[in-house]
């Protein structure tokens, strides 16, 4: 059974930044897309940003774009998603996701769909004050 175990969340200024990272256990992390989502108070949960098993692809939502940059370090089983100049709007919990099997060919758009992912952590909470 896979468990992901996301960390780095916290309260942060607009304009700041926070690095969250999530730590996989219990499966082969090199062979899983991960995807980083989030879900503010009220709202559906959204996509944020994903990569592939080796972290040669990425795709990210329009929200993220320019200011996230989703990495992994498969020696570590981890995925990061260091955010910068951050928004009042950014403020969640933010998810990540393990997609396992990872389909054969990356496919952006698909990896934006949170039914493609197999396994979640609990989340971190966000909170960016103005």
């Amino acid at each position: 059974q896979v468990q992901l175990v996301e960390s780095g969340g916290g309260l942060v200024q607009a304009g700041g930044s926070l690095r969250l990272s999530c730590a996989a256990s219990g499966g082969t992390f090199s062979s899983f897309a991960m995807g980083w989502f989030r879900q503010a108070p009220g709202k559906e949960r959204e996509f944020v940003a994903a990569i592939s098993w080796s972290g040669d692809n990425v795709y990210y939502a329009d929200a993220g774009k320019g200011r996230f940059t989703i990495s992994r370090d498969n020696a570590r089983n981890t995925v990061y998603l260091p955010m910068n100049s951050l928004k009042p709007e950014d403020t969640a919990v933010y998810y990540c996701a393990a997609d396992n099997p990872t389909p054969e060919f990356w496919n952006g758009p698909s990896m934006a769909v949170a039914d493609e992912y197999d396994y979640w952590g609990k989340g971190t909470l966000v909170t960016v004050s103005s």
